[in-house]
Protein backbone atom coordinates (compact mmCIF):
# COMPACT_ATOMS: atom_id res chain seq x y z
CA UNK A 1 0.00 0.00 0.00
CA UNK A 2 1.49 3.64 -0.82
CA UNK A 3 1.85 5.65 1.88
CA UNK A 4 -0.60 8.02 1.10
CA UNK A 5 -2.91 5.50 0.68
CA UNK A 6 -1.76 4.51 4.19
CA UNK A 7 -2.23 7.32 5.87
CA UNK A 8 -6.31 7.60 4.49
CA UNK A 9 -6.95 4.75 5.83
CA UNK A 10 -5.46 5.23 8.90
CA UNK A 11 -7.20 8.62 9.44
CA UNK A 12 -10.11 8.84 11.76
CA UNK A 13 -13.64 9.97 9.64
CA UNK A 14 -14.22 12.66 12.76
CA UNK A 15 -10.74 13.96 11.34
CA UNK A 16 -11.35 17.67 10.77
CA UNK A 17 -8.85 18.29 7.80
CA UNK A 18 -9.49 21.58 7.46
CA UNK A 19 -7.82 22.81 10.64
CA UNK A 20 -4.84 20.33 9.99
CA UNK A 21 -4.17 21.83 6.27
CA UNK A 22 -4.89 25.37 8.05
CA UNK A 23 -2.20 24.56 10.28
CA UNK A 24 0.41 23.45 8.26
CA UNK A 25 -0.01 26.38 5.90
CA UNK A 26 0.52 28.46 8.69
CA UNK A 27 3.77 25.88 9.57
CA UNK A 28 5.41 26.00 6.12
CA UNK A 29 5.39 30.11 6.25
CA UNK A 30 7.77 30.05 8.71
CA UNK A 31 10.70 28.75 7.53
CA UNK A 32 9.68 30.02 3.55
CA UNK A 33 9.34 33.55 5.49
CA UNK A 34 12.77 33.03 6.94
CA UNK A 35 14.94 31.75 4.28
CA UNK A 36 13.46 34.12 1.70
CA UNK A 37 13.49 37.41 3.53
CA UNK A 38 16.62 36.40 6.01
CA UNK A 39 20.13 37.32 4.39
CA UNK A 40 23.57 37.82 5.30
CA UNK A 41 26.98 39.74 4.77
CA UNK A 42 30.24 38.35 4.85
CA UNK A 43 33.41 40.49 6.13
CA UNK A 44 36.77 40.27 5.66
CA UNK A 45 37.65 38.03 8.67
CA UNK A 46 35.02 35.76 6.64
CA UNK A 47 32.35 36.58 9.70
CA UNK A 48 28.79 36.10 9.01
CA UNK A 49 26.43 39.16 10.20
CA UNK A 50 22.46 38.95 9.21
CA UNK A 51 21.13 41.26 6.50
CA UNK A 52 17.71 41.79 5.09
CA UNK A 53 16.48 42.10 1.09
CA UNK A 54 13.71 44.32 2.66
CA UNK A 55 16.30 47.49 3.53
CA UNK A 56 17.06 47.51 -0.16
CA UNK A 57 13.31 45.99 -1.92
CA UNK A 58 10.31 47.79 -0.65
CA UNK A 59 8.19 45.82 -2.79
CA UNK A 60 9.31 42.63 -0.86
CA UNK A 61 6.87 44.04 1.76
CA UNK A 62 3.35 42.79 -0.08
CA UNK A 63 5.14 39.20 0.59
CA UNK A 64 5.78 39.31 4.43
CA UNK A 65 1.85 40.25 3.97
CA UNK A 66 1.46 36.23 3.14
CA UNK A 67 4.03 34.94 4.60
CA UNK A 68 3.17 36.26 8.36
CA UNK A 69 0.76 33.48 8.86
CA UNK A 70 0.70 33.36 13.02
CA UNK A 71 -2.81 34.54 13.53
CA UNK A 72 -3.84 31.69 11.16
CA UNK A 73 -2.01 29.62 14.03
CA UNK A 74 -3.17 31.25 16.66
CA UNK A 75 -6.55 30.44 15.15
CA UNK A 76 -6.23 27.15 14.68
CA UNK A 77 -4.26 26.53 17.83
CA UNK A 78 -7.25 27.80 20.00
CA UNK A 79 -9.52 25.97 18.15
CA UNK A 80 -7.73 22.64 18.61
CA UNK A 81 -6.92 23.85 22.21
CA UNK A 82 -10.53 23.96 23.00
CA UNK A 83 -11.67 20.67 21.87
CA UNK A 84 -9.03 19.04 23.56
CA UNK A 85 -9.86 20.58 26.87
CA UNK A 86 -13.19 20.44 26.57
CA UNK A 87 -12.25 16.40 26.39
CA UNK A 88 -9.52 16.14 28.85
CA UNK A 89 -9.79 13.49 31.48
CA UNK A 90 -7.71 14.58 34.32
CA UNK A 91 -7.69 17.96 35.96
CA UNK A 92 -7.22 21.27 34.13
CA UNK A 93 -3.11 21.16 35.87
CA UNK A 94 -2.57 17.82 34.05
CA UNK A 95 -3.95 19.11 30.95
CA UNK A 96 -1.44 21.93 31.08
CA UNK A 97 1.17 20.30 32.31
CA UNK A 98 1.10 17.76 29.62
CA UNK A 99 0.53 20.33 26.54
CA UNK A 100 3.54 22.60 28.30
CA UNK A 101 6.09 19.71 28.25
CA UNK A 102 4.96 18.69 24.98
CA UNK A 103 5.94 22.11 23.44
CA UNK A 104 9.10 22.33 25.82
CA UNK A 105 10.79 19.05 24.88
CA UNK A 106 11.91 19.99 20.98
CA UNK A 107 12.85 23.34 22.41
CA UNK A 108 15.17 22.05 25.03
CA UNK A 109 16.69 19.55 22.39
CA UNK A 110 17.54 21.63 19.93
CA UNK A 111 19.04 24.67 22.40
CA UNK A 112 21.31 21.93 24.19
CA UNK A 113 22.32 20.56 20.52
CA UNK A 114 23.38 24.40 19.81
CA UNK A 115 25.01 24.45 22.93
CA UNK A 116 27.28 21.26 22.38
CA UNK A 117 28.17 22.15 19.11
CA UNK A 118 28.79 26.12 19.64
CA UNK A 119 32.99 24.88 20.82
CA UNK A 120 33.14 22.05 18.31
CA UNK A 121 32.67 25.03 15.72
CA UNK A 122 34.62 27.36 17.18
CA UNK A 123 37.71 24.99 17.21
CA UNK A 124 36.73 23.73 13.67
CA UNK A 125 37.44 27.50 12.90
CA UNK A 126 33.72 29.14 12.63
CA UNK A 127 34.35 32.97 13.65
CA UNK A 128 32.90 33.77 17.01
CA UNK A 129 30.85 36.60 15.37
CA UNK A 130 29.25 33.87 13.25
CA UNK A 131 28.33 31.76 15.99
CA UNK A 132 27.07 34.53 17.15
CA UNK A 133 24.62 35.13 14.36
CA UNK A 134 23.88 31.60 14.15
CA UNK A 135 22.82 31.50 17.76
CA UNK A 136 20.59 34.73 17.60
CA UNK A 137 18.66 33.24 14.29
CA UNK A 138 18.46 29.85 16.17
CA UNK A 139 16.47 31.21 19.02
CA UNK A 140 14.41 33.92 17.09
CA UNK A 141 11.78 31.69 16.23
CA UNK A 142 11.35 29.71 19.71
CA UNK A 143 9.98 33.02 21.30
CA UNK A 144 6.56 31.66 19.72
CA UNK A 145 6.90 28.41 22.17
CA UNK A 146 6.84 30.73 25.01
CA UNK A 147 4.46 32.84 24.12
CA UNK A 148 2.26 30.19 22.72
CA UNK A 149 2.43 28.35 26.35
CA UNK A 150 1.48 31.16 28.26
CA UNK A 151 -1.62 31.51 25.46
CA UNK A 152 -2.20 27.96 26.32
CA UNK A 153 -2.60 28.35 29.67
CA UNK A 154 -5.30 30.88 29.33
CA UNK A 155 -7.25 28.57 27.85
CA UNK A 156 -9.65 28.23 31.03
CA UNK A 157 -10.60 32.20 31.05
CA UNK A 158 -10.46 32.41 27.09
CA UNK A 159 -13.42 29.19 27.28
CA UNK A 160 -15.19 31.21 29.71
CA UNK A 161 -15.20 34.42 27.80
CA UNK A 162 -16.20 32.46 24.38
CA UNK A 163 -19.27 30.98 26.10
CA UNK A 164 -20.55 34.56 27.49
CA UNK A 165 -19.82 36.97 25.03
CA UNK A 166 -18.78 34.51 21.76
CA UNK A 167 -16.44 36.29 18.86
CA UNK A 168 -16.26 39.88 20.93
CA UNK A 169 -14.19 38.21 23.31
CA UNK A 170 -11.64 39.34 21.36
CA UNK A 171 -12.84 42.85 20.89
CA UNK A 172 -11.12 43.81 24.02
CA UNK A 173 -7.63 42.57 23.31
CA UNK A 174 -7.62 44.28 19.90
CA UNK A 175 -8.80 47.86 21.76
CA UNK A 176 -6.07 47.05 23.96
CA UNK A 177 -3.46 47.29 21.37
CA UNK A 178 -4.95 49.83 19.69
CA UNK A 179 -4.25 52.04 23.01
CA UNK A 180 -0.57 51.02 23.47
CA UNK A 181 -0.30 51.78 20.06
CA UNK A 182 -1.40 55.37 19.97
CA UNK A 183 0.41 55.78 22.90
CA UNK A 184 3.86 54.70 21.65
CA UNK A 185 3.16 55.96 17.96
CA UNK A 186 0.41 59.01 18.78
CA UNK A 187 1.08 62.68 20.23
CA UNK A 188 2.46 61.81 23.74
CA UNK A 189 4.98 59.22 22.23
CA UNK A 190 7.98 61.02 23.48
CA UNK A 191 6.42 60.78 27.18
CA UNK A 192 6.16 57.41 27.02
CA UNK A 193 8.57 55.05 28.13
CA UNK A 194 10.21 52.46 25.89
CA UNK A 195 8.94 49.33 27.67
CA UNK A 196 5.20 50.02 26.56
CA UNK A 197 5.41 48.32 23.69
CA UNK A 198 5.77 45.19 25.51
CA UNK A 199 2.45 45.73 26.79
CA UNK A 200 1.40 44.51 23.43
CA UNK A 201 2.92 41.14 23.50
CA UNK A 202 0.08 39.20 25.42
CA UNK A 203 -2.90 40.93 23.75
CA UNK A 204 -1.24 41.25 20.15
CA UNK A 205 -0.84 37.00 20.06
CA UNK A 206 -3.85 35.80 22.68
CA UNK A 207 -6.46 37.77 19.70
CA UNK A 208 -6.44 35.25 17.17
CA UNK A 209 -6.29 32.53 19.65
CA UNK A 210 -9.62 33.56 21.29
CA UNK A 211 -11.03 33.78 18.04
CA UNK A 212 -10.16 30.00 17.49
CA UNK A 213 -11.60 29.02 21.00
CA UNK A 214 -15.02 30.87 20.35
CA UNK A 215 -14.88 29.00 16.87
CA UNK A 216 -14.26 25.84 18.33
CA UNK A 217 -17.33 26.58 20.79
CA UNK A 218 -19.50 26.98 17.55
CA UNK A 219 -19.91 30.77 18.43
CA UNK A 220 -18.37 32.37 15.34
CA UNK A 221 -20.46 31.61 12.65
CA UNK A 222 -19.70 32.06 8.58
CA UNK A 223 -21.52 35.93 9.24
CA UNK A 224 -18.85 36.51 12.12
CA UNK A 225 -16.45 35.76 9.77
CA UNK A 226 -17.48 37.77 6.99
CA UNK A 227 -17.56 40.52 8.98
CA UNK A 228 -13.92 39.55 10.30
CA UNK A 229 -12.39 39.51 7.12
CA UNK A 230 -14.16 42.91 5.55
CA UNK A 231 -13.26 44.71 9.07
CA UNK A 232 -9.38 43.29 8.80
CA UNK A 233 -8.74 44.35 5.34
CA UNK A 234 -10.65 48.15 5.73
CA UNK A 235 -8.53 48.58 9.07
CA UNK A 236 -4.89 47.19 7.48
CA UNK A 237 -5.61 49.44 4.83
CA UNK A 238 -6.66 52.61 7.12
CA UNK A 239 -3.55 51.58 8.69
CA UNK A 240 -1.06 51.75 6.16
CA UNK A 241 -2.70 54.65 3.66
CA UNK A 242 -4.05 57.28 7.05
CA UNK A 243 -1.63 55.87 9.79
CA UNK A 244 1.66 54.85 8.36
CA UNK A 245 2.47 51.77 9.85
CA UNK A 246 5.29 50.35 7.80
CA UNK A 247 4.19 47.73 5.36
CA UNK A 248 6.53 45.01 6.52
CA UNK A 249 4.89 42.66 8.73
CA UNK A 250 8.85 41.97 9.80
CA UNK A 251 11.58 44.02 11.32
CA UNK A 252 13.39 45.65 8.74
CA UNK A 253 17.04 46.97 9.54
CA UNK A 254 17.05 50.79 10.06
CA UNK A 255 12.95 51.30 10.57
CA UNK A 256 12.30 52.92 13.46
CA UNK A 257 9.20 51.14 13.74
CA UNK A 258 8.39 47.44 13.71
CA UNK A 259 5.13 45.53 13.43
CA UNK A 260 5.90 41.69 14.81
CA UNK A 261 8.12 42.58 17.71
CA UNK A 262 6.37 43.36 19.58
CA UNK A 263 2.83 42.92 17.76
CA UNK A 264 1.03 46.39 16.70
CA UNK A 265 -2.50 47.05 15.40
CA UNK A 266 -1.56 46.50 11.92
CA UNK A 267 -0.76 42.14 12.92
CA UNK A 268 -3.85 42.00 14.49
CA UNK A 269 -6.17 43.62 11.28
CA UNK A 270 -4.22 41.25 9.17
CA UNK A 271 -4.88 38.31 11.62
CA UNK A 272 -8.73 39.06 11.49
CA UNK A 273 -8.45 39.54 7.94
CA UNK A 274 -6.97 35.45 7.84
CA UNK A 275 -8.89 34.62 10.38
CA UNK A 276 -12.17 35.61 8.32
CA UNK A 277 -10.79 34.01 5.34
CA UNK A 278 -10.21 30.61 6.99
CA UNK A 279 -13.63 29.92 8.44
CA UNK A 280 -14.97 30.48 5.37
CA UNK A 281 -12.94 28.18 3.35
CA UNK A 282 -12.91 25.39 5.80
CA UNK A 283 -15.51 23.58 3.95
CA UNK A 284 -13.62 23.72 0.45
CA UNK A 285 -9.86 22.97 2.29
CA UNK A 286 -11.45 19.99 3.71
CA UNK A 287 -12.84 19.14 0.75
CA UNK A 288 -9.76 19.24 -1.23
CA UNK A 289 -7.60 17.36 1.49
CA UNK A 290 -10.14 14.42 0.94
CA UNK A 291 -7.51 13.63 -1.75
CA UNK A 292 -4.63 11.10 -0.03
CA UNK A 293 -2.15 12.86 -2.30
CA UNK A 294 -2.74 16.03 -0.38
CA UNK A 295 -3.78 14.97 2.91
CA UNK A 296 -0.39 12.92 3.45
CA UNK A 297 1.77 15.83 3.55
CA UNK A 298 -0.58 17.84 5.73
CA UNK A 299 -0.21 14.79 8.04
CA UNK A 300 3.18 14.78 7.89
CA UNK A 301 4.05 18.24 8.38
CA UNK A 302 1.10 18.38 11.46
CA UNK A 303 3.28 15.62 13.30
CA UNK A 304 6.95 17.16 12.96
CA UNK A 305 5.56 20.59 13.45
CA UNK A 306 8.23 21.86 16.44
CA UNK A 307 11.06 19.89 14.23
CA UNK A 308 10.23 22.19 11.94
CA UNK A 309 9.62 25.37 14.13
CA UNK A 310 13.15 24.53 16.05
CA UNK A 311 15.04 23.28 13.00
CA UNK A 312 14.55 25.43 10.32
CA UNK A 313 17.28 27.58 10.52
CA UNK A 314 19.53 25.29 11.86
CA UNK A 315 19.06 23.95 8.27
CA UNK A 316 19.81 27.19 6.27
CA UNK A 317 22.59 27.94 8.55
CA UNK A 318 23.68 24.10 7.68
CA UNK A 319 24.16 25.62 4.13
CA UNK A 320 25.24 29.07 4.76
CA UNK A 321 28.27 28.55 7.75
CA UNK A 322 30.35 26.21 5.40
CA UNK A 323 29.10 28.43 2.31
CA UNK A 324 31.33 31.38 4.12
CA UNK A 325 34.41 29.28 3.47
CA UNK A 326 34.41 29.50 0.15
CA UNK A 327 33.59 33.52 0.51
CA UNK A 328 31.02 35.11 -2.02
CA UNK A 329 28.58 32.61 -2.57
CA UNK A 330 25.66 34.17 -4.60
CA UNK A 331 22.60 33.57 -2.47
CA UNK A 332 24.37 32.44 0.93
CA UNK A 333 26.94 35.41 1.59
CA UNK A 334 26.72 37.81 -0.45
CA UNK A 335 24.58 40.95 0.69
CA UNK A 336 20.62 40.91 -0.40
CA UNK A 337 20.76 43.55 -2.52
CA UNK A 338 20.13 42.66 -6.11
CA UNK A 339 18.32 40.28 -8.38
CA UNK A 340 20.59 38.14 -8.65
CA UNK A 341 20.77 37.42 -4.87
CA UNK A 342 17.23 37.18 -4.97
CA UNK A 343 17.14 34.77 -7.95
CA UNK A 344 19.63 32.71 -6.36
CA UNK A 345 18.11 32.31 -2.88
CA UNK A 346 14.60 31.02 -4.42
CA UNK A 347 17.57 28.14 -6.16
CA UNK A 348 18.76 27.91 -2.53
CA UNK A 349 15.46 26.68 -1.09
CA UNK A 350 15.14 23.28 -1.87
CA UNK A 351 18.94 22.92 -0.50
CA UNK A 352 17.56 24.28 2.87
CA UNK A 353 13.93 21.60 2.52
CA UNK A 354 16.26 18.87 1.95
CA UNK A 355 18.73 19.59 4.85
CA UNK A 356 15.82 20.43 7.33
CA UNK A 357 14.26 16.66 5.72
CA UNK A 358 17.63 15.15 6.67
CA UNK A 359 18.17 17.09 10.06
CA UNK A 360 14.40 15.75 11.03
CA UNK A 361 14.90 12.49 10.99
CA UNK A 362 16.95 12.26 14.01
CA UNK A 363 15.74 15.17 15.56
CA UNK A 364 12.45 14.32 15.57
CA UNK A 365 12.87 12.49 18.58
CA UNK A 366 12.82 15.01 20.68
CA UNK A 367 9.24 15.45 19.80
CA UNK A 368 8.74 12.23 21.67
CA UNK A 369 8.51 11.43 25.57
CA UNK A 370 11.90 11.39 26.85
CA UNK A 371 10.98 8.23 28.81
CA UNK A 372 14.67 6.99 28.42
CA UNK A 373 16.43 9.87 29.97
CA UNK A 374 17.34 10.10 33.14
CA UNK A 375 16.88 12.97 35.60
CA UNK A 376 20.67 13.78 35.47
CA UNK A 377 20.72 13.77 30.94
CA UNK A 378 17.53 16.01 31.58
CA UNK A 379 19.20 18.60 34.29
CA UNK A 380 22.02 18.16 31.46
CA UNK A 381 20.09 18.83 28.80
CA UNK A 382 18.66 21.99 31.06
CA UNK A 383 22.15 23.22 32.01
CA UNK A 384 23.06 23.44 28.09
CA UNK A 385 20.14 25.04 26.95
CA UNK A 386 20.36 27.80 29.44
CA UNK A 387 24.05 27.81 28.37
CA UNK A 388 23.04 28.45 24.96
CA UNK A 389 20.12 31.11 25.98
CA UNK A 390 23.09 32.90 27.51
CA UNK A 391 25.33 32.89 24.63
CA UNK A 392 22.68 33.85 22.44
CA UNK A 393 21.05 36.61 24.64
CA UNK A 394 24.23 37.78 26.36
CA UNK A 395 26.80 38.96 23.71
CA UNK A 396 24.07 40.80 21.23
Amino acid sequence: MKLAEKIEAQTPAHRDRAIDGLRALALLAVPTGHWLLGGFTRDSDGALHNASPLASFGFFAPASWVLQMLGIFFLVGGFASVLSYNRRTGSTAQWLRQRAVRLGRPVLGVTAVWAAMIPVLYAAGVPGTTLHTGSTLVVQPLWFVGVYTVVTALTPYCVRAARRLGPWAAAPLLASVAVVDFLRYGPYADAMPSWISVLNILPGWLFAYQLGVSWGEGRLTKRHAKVLLAGGVALFGALLIAFHYPASMVGVPGEARTNSHPPSLLVLALAAAQSGAAILLRERIAKLLRRPALWAPVVVINLSAMTILCWHQTAMLAAVVPGSFAGAVPGLTTAPDSAGWILARLAWLPVFAGLLVLIGRYARGFEAPWTKASKARRAAAGLLAAGFAVFAFGLA
